[in-house]
């Protein structure tokens, strides 16, 4: 009598799964703009406008924020964007700065 042998399987060679999760933009850098006594506040307001495409309303608020504590996070953003936005508000002659939020 013959043994019997155990079948041979094939290996799964299908789609592995994805195991982590797929990697989400580092949005880990604040845009920071500090008060100068150079810039009006109407200068400010329109800057932001400009930069960051906000309404009047939002955009007053965080002049008044500059100009009553001394700085205001504008925005939380990827490394470039960040770095974007300062090169952009630097362009303008404010005082802004980049920074990791932790």
């Amino acid at each position: 009598m013959g043994q019997a042998t155990a079948p041979i399987t094939a290996p799964d060679i299908g789609q592995e799964e994805e195991t982590r999760s797929k990697e989400l933009p580092d949005r880990g850098y604040l845009v920071v703009c500090w008060n100068d006594p150079v810039n009006l506040m109407d200068y400010v307001t329109h800057v932001f406008q400009t930069v960051f495409r906000w309404p009047r309303a939002k955009a007053q608020k965080h002049m008044l924020q500059v100009h009553h504590s001394g700085k205001s996070v504008l925005v939380r953003e990827t490394f470039e964007k960040a770095e974007h936005y300062v090169h952009q508000l630097h362009s303008y002659t404010l005082h802004a700065t980049m920074e990791k939020d932790e």
